[in-house]
């Protein structure tokens, strides 16, 4: 897998299908239905909880435009996506390209999954902190390479729209 800012795209080369399928999980993987500590966790008040009228007004007025910064983020990001689509039975390389207007959206969606697949999986910060660990032995395994590698994702963006 080759990364790099070409003009006004970021562009993923070499793709293996494997990787590629992690990236078209991106938008599932940030769904919180049925996760309500997630839910939490993304729409969490800015105090610890004693102010109670502040609470109310914060889901009142900004959980709202909220949810839909975050939908409209996965559905950008779901869209640049379907570039990965197609011949699912070819195992060749892809390549994705990411419009650089789109990299708010791919920070916002990535953050939203490792966030969820992190509380669904309740990985401990020592897991998190963990990136040697190895094999894929198991789907948690698979669920934590795959918080590292949205992280992996959230670091090139950011260094590349600070270029």
């Amino acid at each position: 897998m080759e990364i790099c800012r070409r003009k006004n795209q970021i562009e993923i080369s070499e793709l293996d299908p494997f990787l590629a399928e992690l990236l078209r999980q991106i938008p599932a993987s940030a769904n919180r239905e049925g996760a309500p500590a997630a839910e939490e966790r993304i729409f969490s008040a800015p105090t610890n909880g004693s102010e109670t009228e502040f609470r109310s007004e914060w889901r009142m007025y900004v959980e709202p435009e909220l949810r839909r910064l975050f939908q409209t983020a996965a559905q950008t990001v779901a869209g640049d996506l379907e570039q990965l689509n197609g011949n699912e039975k070819n195992l060749a390389n892809r390549t994705l390209r990411i419009p650089t207007k789109h990299a708010d959206a791919w920070l916002s969606a990535l953050n939203q999954a490792r966030l969820v697949i992190a509380v669904k999986n309740s990985f401990t910060e020592t897991e998190l902190n963990d990136h040697l660990h190895s094999p894929i032995g198991s789907r948690r395994d698979l669920s934590l390479f795959q918080v590292n590698f949205y992280g992996f994702l959230q670091e090139f963006i950011l260094r590349e729209l600070e270029c």
